[in-house]
């Protein structure tokens, strides 16, 4: 079993969990995740980067938004409590390599969790790290003191202007882009429409730009079909091939119409599930 040793929550539905994985912990590189179970008969697999990891403590961080039925019940659990079942760590690792300019790491929203091993990797080998962080709100920015920590410079974009600067994270890519300096590399990790036009603003520049997808993902081993994606007119898996492909490869409005399918069953659980879970709250108040 996996216990829960530390439970933040990082904004509205955004929670943070370092989990006790010895095994996982020694062996996984940047840019790989795990499938998560809460019940091993009947549980949903749910794949969820690796944000961070202690090899010698033991241990490997989750971050994830409560947005279906089994992110929520991930959410009720405290610290404390165990997880029935860790698979990982899964996917290819991030290609690292010295390079000549700076590379670009931009992140949206709870993709920027997963930034941060990605960002701690290129520093380990001498690369100067540019950071952008986009969020909706201020309220919605995460991990932003740990990215000033490590990254060399770290820019905030918020849609609304109430943090950073205002605007998309595409503004300050453009701009790098176009400096006297242009990246060496940009990594894009987020919402699909956000890696789209991060990948489509750096096409115009010839920049090398990788994005990690986060599709519906079942077994994790390339069995079931679920994660394919069309990656420059051949078909790959994410959870064997990727996460991480080339952006200017992506077919990303096929991505984002496989994403859809199971859309209205996804809201109607979880829907249903808040309600059992208001419902449990009402029921442990009036026992007490």
């Amino acid at each position: 079993m996996y216990t829960i040793l530390e439970k933040r929550q990082l904004s509205a539905d955004v929670f943070y969990f370092k989990v006790s994985a010895p095994d996982i912990a020694r062996n996984r590189k940047a840019g790989q995740f795990v499938l998560v179970q809460l019940d091993l008969e009947y549980g949903e697999r749910i794949p969820l980067t690796i944000a961070d990891a202690n090899a010698e403590e033991g241990w490997i961080a989750l971050v994830f938004q409560a947005v279906g039925a089994t992110t929520l019940k991930l959410s009720k659990k405290q610290k404390g409590d165990e997880l029935a079942a860790i698979l990982g760590p899964l996917g290819n690792p991030t290609h690292i390599e010295k390079k000549d300019g700076p590379v670009v790491v931009v992140g949206g929203g709870i993709g920027v969790a997963p930034c941060y091993p990605i960002v701690k990797a290129h520093k380990a080998v001498g690369n100067k790290v540019i950071m952008v962080i986009a969020a909706r709100t201020k309220d919605l920015l995460i991990f932003v003191d740990e990215m000033k920590a490590v990254a060399d410079e770290v820019i905030i974009m918020t849609d609304d202007g109430s943090a950073g600067r205002k605007g998309v994270s595409t503004v300050p890519l453009k701009e790098i882009c176009e400096s006297q300096c242009p990246p060496a590399e940009v990594v894009a990790i987020g919402p699909p429409i956000m890696m789209k036009f991060c990948a489509a603003t750096t096409k115009e520049y010839n920049v090398p730009t990788t994005v990690s997808l986060n599709t519906i993902m079942i077994d994790g081993t390339g069995m079931c079909g679920g994660c394919r994606v069309s990656i420059g007119g051949k078909t790959k898996f994410v959870c064997v091939d990727g996460p991480e492909f080339d952006g200017h490869l992506v077919d990303w409005d096929n991505m984002m119409m496989r994403m859809k399918s199971f859309k209205e069953r996804e809201t109607e659980d979880f829907h249903k599930c808040k309600m059992e879970a208001q419902a449990d709250a009402l029921a442990a108040g009036e026992k007490k």
